[in-house]
C-alpha cells in the first residue's frame, strides 16, 4: 500500500515541507488539508497587497506534487485509528501525521462592536484592500512587525494612519530604544503618527459622517491616556498564538503551542511543524524557523537523512516596507550584561543605525536600520559563529571585511 503522510494545515510551513519532501525523493502521497479555498501561499508579503506591489494570487507557494485539499477544514483527529476527520463529516486514513496548523491574532483588548480588521489571511488582505480604498483615516493597534508593515502600506495608499502600541517604542522584540526612535522618525516622514506606551481601551462605534460602511470617524478608539482617535479603518495587528484546538482535543502535549522534541514529534507518528509547534520552550511565529523545522522533518520522513535532528533556530528578523528596512538578529537587546561588548553607530541625518553586541570575539546580536549593506557578511559570522576582527567597528562598515565573510 501506499504510504500516505497527511499534513493538517496549507500554509507556509506545510508547503515548504511538501515540496522538500519531494526535492528529497521522499515515496508517499502527500496531502495537504488547507481551511482556506487557496492554495498556499506567502504570508509574509500581505501587507504588499494594499500598496498594490501584489495580487493575492501571486503570493502563491510550490508544495511539490502533494495533493491539496483546499477549502478543507480538519474538525478532529485520532492519533489510535490514525484518522483525520473533516467538516463534512468524512473520516480519512493516514499513516503519519504532520501538523501544520499555524497561529491565529491575538485579540486586541475590548474592542467592542467596532469594524475592526486583521491581516492574517489572503482573504483578510483583499478586504483590507477594499476597505482602505474608502476610508479617510486608519488606526493601528500593535506596533510590532506587523503593524509598522501595515501602517506604512496603509499610508502608501493616501490614508493618515496612527499606531497605537503599548511598549515604549516600536517593535521591541527586534530592535532598541534608539533604533525605535528612529523607525518613528522614517515612519512619522511617511505620514504615520505614532502613539507608544498606551493601550485601547475600547473601539466602537461612533458619530461618524455620512451612512454605510464608508463613514468617516464609524469608529471611535479610546486610549488608556484618555484620548480618543476617531477612524473609518482599525486594523488589529497585536500578535498571533499557536492553533492547538486540535492537538490539545486529541490529547497530544500542548503548553504555548504543540511539544515537540528534537525530531519535531509529539507522540508516535504525529509531528508538528511551524507556528503551532513548540520546541525547547520555544514558539517561533516567523518564516525562518517554519521552514528550518519543515526541511528538518521532510529530511526525515524522506529518509534521505533519517537522524536529522533540529535544534533550534537562531534569532532573525528583517523587515523590508518600502523606505523602511531592518534587520536584527541574536540577542541585540542584551547590552549592559557581563561579558558583552557593544558598538553603536548612528546617523540620525540619514536614518541609520547599526549595532553591533559582542560576547568575546563572537557575536551574540545585532540591530541594522536603514543601512543593511553589511547584513549578509554579518548574518554569515553569525551564524557559523566565527570569530570577528580585533577591529570589529569594520564589520559595521563593509560588507567584505575580513572575518565576516
Amino acid at each position: 500500500m501506499t504510504r500516505r503522510i497527511a499534513v493538517v494545515g496549507a500554509g507556509m510551513a506545510a508547503a515548504r515541507f511538501a515540496e522538500r519532501f519531494q526535492a528529497f525523493g521522499g515515496d508517499a502521497e502527500v496531502t495537504l488539508y488547507g481551511a482556506e479555498p487557496r492554495a498556499p501561499y506567502n504570508r509574509v508579503l500581505l501587507a504588499d497587497v494594499l500598496t498594490g506591489r501584489y495580487a493575492a494570487d501571486d503570493l502563491t507557494l510550490p508544495a511539490g506534487e502533494a495533493r491539496l485539499r483546499t477549502g478543507c477544514e480538519v474538525t478532529g483527529l485520532d492519533t489510535v485509528a490514525h484518522t483525520l476527520e473533516l467538516a463534512d463529516g468524512e473520516r480519512v486514513p493516514y499513516d503519519e501525521l504532520v501538523l501544520a496548523t499555524g497561529a491565529e491574532p491575538v485579540a486586541c483588548g475590548e474592542l467592542g462592536r467596532g469594524r475592526v480588521h486583521v491581516v492574517r489571511t489572503a482573504d483578510d488582505g483583499e478586504a483590507l484592500a477594499g476597505a482602505a480604498a474608502r476610508a479617510r483615516r486608519a488606526v493601528v493597534i500593535g506596533g510590532g512587525v506587523l503593524g509598522v508593515s501595515v501602517a506604512r502600506a496603509l499610508a502608501s495608499c493616501g490614508l493618515p494612519v496612527t499606531i497605537v502600541h503599548r511598549a515604549p517604542y516600536l517593535v521591541e522584540r527586534d530592535l532598541d530604544g534608539p533604533a525605535g526612535e528612529l523607525l518613528r522618525r522614517g515612519l512619522a516622514g511617511l505620514g504615520v503618527e505614532v502613539r507608544t506606551g498606551v493601550t485601547v481601551r475600547e473601539a466602537e462605534p461612533g458619530a461618524g459622517e455620512g451612512e454605510g460602511e464608508g463613514a468617516y470617524g464609524a469608529v471611535r478608539v479610546e486610549l488608556s491616556d484618555g484620548h480618543t482617535l476617531d477612524a473609518d479603518l482599525v486594523v488589529a495587528a497585536c500578535g498571533v498564538t499557536p492553533r492547538t484546538a486540535l492537538a490539545r482535543a486529541a490529547g497530544l502535549p500542548v503548553r504555548t503551542g504543540v511539544v515537540v522534541d528534537d525530531r519535531l514529534s509529539c507522540a508516535p507518528g504525529v509531528y508538528a511543524i511551524g507556528d503551532c509547534a513548540e520546541h525547547a520552550g520555544r514558539t517561533h511565529g516567523t518564516a525562518g524557523p517554519a521552514w528550518e523545522q519543515a526541511d528538518v522533518l521532510a529530511a526525515r520522513l524522506s529518509g534521505a537523512s533519517p537522524d536529522a535532528v533540529y535544534e533550534g533556530s537562531r534569532p532573525y528578523a528583517r523587515l523590508s516596507a518600502g523606505p523602511l528596512e531592518y534587520a536584527a538578529f541574536g540577542d541585540a537587546a542584551a547590552a549592559g550584561e557581563d561579558g558583552l561588548d557593544v558598538l553603536r553607530i548612528a546617523d540620525a541625518t540619514r536614518g541609520s543605525y547599526k549595532k553591533l553586541v559582542l560576547r568575546g570575539d563572537r557575536i551574540a546580536g545585532a540591530v541594522l536600520l536603514g543601512d543593511l549593506a553589511t547584513v549578509g557578511a554579518l548574518a554569515r559570522a553569525y551564524e557559523r559563529g566565527e570569530p570577528v576582527p580585533s577591529d570589529p567597528f569594520h564589520l559595521l562598515t563593509s560588507p567584505t571585511s575580513q572575518g565576516a565573510s
